[in-house]
């Protein structure tokens, strides 16, 4: 049966990101873990995909309009894809069990949710602070600096989902001041799907995917890119992303707070994994 309340999240997500290159795997994942009880690694996995299909929809219409910068979308793919299937190697290699899983996802998560949040909150004071420094590169210090940042974003998407859209979002700021901001949030878009792709393709080997919902937030995020890709150049962001960050930072909190007595089984579960 098709819920009307996955269309409709998968739509709002969707304009979200499209008008602001961020919210996707941010808000969708902790919205499948707390609001409908979904396994914090099978929500990841699902978002991944889900991700990789919307953000596609996105890419297109970014590249309608030429705003996608694509010397920069090579760079961070160079870094991040080779560390996310790094990292996805590691995972299936620790073995976790379905509650170690559990809190690792949701321990990254809240990380990925408090980054993303301050990157929206203090963009403006970071670029300030570090834009005549990064000015001052030359273009071999950029892109290798793209890179490295790519790697990761590879890391941190691998494990949450989260992290492509601010926080990419404001390192492309940084790396590429002369570009406008339709441009960056192209920029970002177009490099999530190769990312997004790959990473979820990982998880499903791993077994942590949910067709069913998928399809079903896809009939709601593939309009809602679209439109809001549209009315990207159209609406004031600044309010919406302060609205977003505090959002991230509860959300994050509620995680966390879920999550703190359990961490230990983490460690726990490494530490059995790596004896000989």
């Amino acid at each position: 049966m098709i819920d009307p309340l996955y269309v409709t999240s998968g739509f709002g997500v969707g304009l979200l990101v499209g008008m602001t290159g961020v919210g996707g795997g941010s808000l969708m994942t902790p919205l499948l873990i707390l609001l409908f009880g979904i396994h914090p690694s099978t929500a990841v996995g699902t978002d991944l995909l889900y991700a990789a299909a919307t953000k596609t929809g996105g890419s297109v219409v970014h590249s309608w309009a030429r705003s996608i910068h694509w010397p920069a979308v090579t760079r961070l793919a160079s870094g991040s894809i080779p560390a996310s299937i790094l990292t996805l190697i590691v995972l299936w290699q620790l073995h976790l069990d379905s509650a170690a899983a559990r809190s690792l996802v949701n321990v990254v998560l809240s990380f990925a949710l408090l980054l993303t949040a301050a990157s929206l909150i203090f963009r403006k004071t970071i670029m300030d602070s570090l834009r005549w420094r990064m000015e001052r590169l030359d273009d071999r210090t950029i892109a290798r600096a793209t890179v490295l940042v790519g790697a990761a974003l590879g890391v941190l998407v691998s494990i949450s989902s989260v992290g492509a859209g601010a926080v990419g979002v404001t390192a492309l700021l940084l790396l590429y001041p002369q570009l406008p901001m339709s441009r960056i949030v192209g920029s970002d878009i177009a490099h999530a799907v190769p990312l997004t792709l790959i990473a979820g393709i990982g998880h499903w080997a791993l077994g942590a995917i949910d067709w069913h919902l998928m399809a079903v937030l896809l009939m709601g995020s593939l309009p809602g890119i679209i439109v809001g890709s549209y009315f990207a150049t159209r609406v004031p962001e600044m309010a919406l992303r302060l609205m977003l960050a505090v959002t991230l930072i509860v959300v994050a909190g509620k995680l966390v707070s879920s999550e703190w007595p359990w961490t230990g089984s983490i460690v726990a579960a490494v530490a059995q994994s790596t004896r000989p």
